[in-house]
């Protein structure tokens, strides 16, 4: 296992970060930085990798002591997917393994809401969203295999107050994520 990349990510991340708030800037030299991450399956400890048949998994990689930003892997088995959801910040999801589906939609001015369609992302592709390039989607594994994703957004995700969305009416619930604890033995 090369325990070098995930600390050389963060600093990179930090660095970027540090030196910016403007979210175009940091979706794009961001995305590289975790495809560059990404394009390595051989730095995830393997129970941060680790599936459930009850739901998928979002297990807190790091949290910034500043609070800039958070690293989280998603873990989904076959047939698992999120209902439709906001983030309400800006995130990165750059694919380690498996496939995933994801379904963007939009809002129409009387709250329905509209699939933009779908696209596939597989290992080393990187996809953002945010309030300002698209935030409403649902994902879902979209393979036969477990798919683990790692997701970079700015703010600390799991604490966050974000929306899921009924389907048929558009309406809004709030929720907070919280994080999926890490398994043992």
């Amino acid at each position: 296992m090369n325990t070098r990349r995930l600390p050389a990510f963060l600093d990179a991340f930090a660095e970027l970060v540090a030196h910016t708030s403007e979210e175009a800037c940091i979706l794009a030299e961001g995305a590289t930085l975790l495809h560059a991450l990404v394009a390595h399956d051989d730095w995830l400890p393997p129970v941060f990798g680790q599936s459930s048949p009850n739901s998928y998994r979002q297990y807190l990689l790091f949290a910034d002591p500043d609070s800039r930003f958070v690293v989280v892997s998603f873990v989904w088995q076959p047939g698992q997917s999120t209902p439709i959801h906001d983030h309400t910040v800006w995130g990165l999801i750059g694919l380690l393994r498996g496939s995933e589906r994801n379904q963007p939609f939009s809002r129409d001015t009387g709250g329905r809401l509209h699939s933009l369609g779908e696209s596939i992302l597989r290992p080393g592709e990187v996809g953002a969203v945010s309030p300002r390039i698209g935030d409403l989607h649902r994902v879902a594994n979209a393979g036969t295999e477990d798919a683990v994703s790692i997701h970079v957004y700015g703010g600390d995700i799991g604490r966050v107050e974000r929306h899921t969305f009924d389907p048929a009416s558009g309406r809004a619930r709030s929720f907070v994520s919280g994080y999926s604890p890490v398994p043992t033995g």
